[in-house]
């Protein structure tokens, strides 16, 4: 059994799965990983691959690990969908996303920042509130708040 160098990881609310891949693409890691966990199990790895799907926790997560010393790439979930071999679960999302990660024509999302996460929030909850009052108006109720 080889040392894993690839890790496609599948982040949900509570418990996370994780797929791991030696060299030769031999199955080294298959294991559910809780999020209390999760920081001790990849600081207890060496530094390797770490493939994630996109998203706004995606990016927390991705900041964390590249802390501990590995590489995190994110890739757009509907990339990472052609690569699922059977049903969808998180292990086999997992799976989907260790073979995609390692593609060479695989394209990949920057990880923001915390700054950029908070800023991109703002600009979402402003246009929320703009589509309400729009809205509001629409239907003749012009008191806006």
């Amino acid at each position: 059994m080889g040392e894993v160098i690839t890790i496609g990881l599948d982040i949900a609310k509570s418990v996370f799965q994780v797929h791991g891949v030696d060299d030769a693409g031999t199955v080294v890691i298959r294991k559910r990983v809780s999020r209390s966990k999760m920081l001790e199990f990849f600081a207890d790895l060496p530094p390797c691959l770490v493939g994630i799907e996109a998203c706004p926790a995606a990016h927390h997560w991705g900041r964390e690990l590249q802390a501990l010393g590995h590489t995190v790439k994110l890739m757009p979930p509907s990339y990472v969908k052609a690569y699922l071999k059977r049903s969808k679960n998180d292990a086999n999302d997992a799976a989907a996303i260790c073979e995609a990660v390692s593609r060479p024509s695989m394209r990949f999302v920057a990880i923001k920042t915390r700054e950029q996460q908070a800023a991109l929030m703002r600009s979402v909850r402003r246009s929320a509130g703009h589509r309400c009052a729009l809205l509001r108006l629409k239907r003749g109720n012009n008191k806006l708040r």
